[in-house]
């Protein structure tokens, strides 16, 4: 049943994120321009003044209050904020859409509305938690259903995590370790537990979480659960970069040798992947913050492999999500 979006009261929890901030732009262009917003967010950006539409607005503490008459419910920043606050919106009559990537939300629903013609939806939209999976795992996802049509014997997918999916703490502390390590100073590791300047990482330090063994397994089932065991799931690693915004991914099949790059290419573009078209910037970290979808590079034979490919892309990590966020509420009919 459409909710009449002038009706409509929006809780968005994690406000001040990056991802929070994007996702009230995104919201406003999928039809919720006139529906009633909160803002909420950690004790630190409690009174932060910022805006909703046109209007201003105050960045508000949660409490048992928060979520009363709340129609949607957006966690938006660190993990921690929905598993402590997901229960009291479920129990205020809220649904939940969830773009933490919390691990403990385990019922969690994920959901790629733009792949249903490719995959189906998934089970459970009916189910009062959603999630709108990471970049990576769209990005995962996309690619799999596009290379379905060829039956690779194998799809291995590698992923460069960037600091700003640990929210404006990580991204403060890569720029903080950047600048001491330059001035031969000690840095320090309060949120990776490790050293991410100049670094690659594939775990992060007893300080560090979730940690990335649990990203990558909320990134597994995530795509599983999206596949829905009607294509085969790639074979996926997370490890985290020094890079600020945007993830940096390779893709490697094994097809049949007579699959041509340019076949690949379009399924790709099928999938909503921007796949080696022509006029469109080289796909960096760089060249896709803001944009609403993933760039590859043109698909390439790998050296010494009869029916090897190998692809090189990047997706941004804010607005995709939030994109796919906004594409879920107007899909479930909440937009006015």
């Amino acid at each position: 049943m459409q909710i009449p979006d002038h009706n409509l009261r929006i809780t968005i929890v994690g406000a001040s994120s990056p991802r929070g901030k994007e996702l009230r732009d995104v919201l406003e262009e999928h039809g919720f321009s006139s529906a009633k917003f909160r803002l909420f967010d950690e004790d630190i950006a409690v009174g932060t003044l910022t805006r909703s539409g046109d209007e201003p607005a105050i960045i508000e503490a949660v409490d048992e209050e928060s979520f009363a008459g709340a129609g949607l419910v957006f966690f938006a920043g660190r993990a921690e904020m929905a598993s402590r606050h997901a229960g009291q919106a479920l129990e205020a009559g809220a649904r939940v859409i969830d773009l933490s990537e919390d691990p403990g939300l385990e019922d969690a629903v994920p959901w790629i509305p733009a792949l249903d013609g490719l995959v189906g939806r998934p089970e459970g939209i009916d189910h009062r938690v959603l999630r709108s999976p990471s970049a990576a795992a769209i990005v995962a996802t996309s690619v799999a259903a596009a290379f379905e049509r060829f039956r690779p014997t194998r799809l291995v997918m590698v992923f460069l995590r960037p600091v700003s999916e640990r929210g404006q703490e990580g991204i403060d502390e890569l720029e903080q370790q950047t600048v001491k390590l330059l001035s031969f100073q000690p840095v320090s590791e309060g949120v990776f537990g490790a050293q991410v300047a100049f670094n690659l990482l594939d775990a992060y330090g007893p300080e560090g979480e979730p940690s990335l063994d649990a990203v990558r397994r909320t990134l597994a089932r995530d795509v599983g659960r999206v596949l829905g065991g009607k294509i085969a799931q790639p074979a996926m690693q997370v490890l985290q970069a020094p890079i600020f915004f945007s993830y940096a991914f390779s893709v490697y099949a094994d097809l049949d040798p007579a699959v041509e790059p340019e076949e690949i290419d379009a399924a790709l573009a099928s999938a909503g992947l921007g796949a080696g078209t022509t006029g469109e910037p080289r796909p960096t970290s760089m060249s896709v913050t803001g944009r609403p979808q993933a760039l590859l590079g043109r698909a390439e034979r790998a050296a010494g492999q009869a029916g090897g490919v190998l692809l090189l892309g990047a997706a941004g990590n804010v607005g995709f999500v939030g994109g796919n966020a906004g594409g879920m509420a107007e899909s479930l009919g909440w937009a006015g």
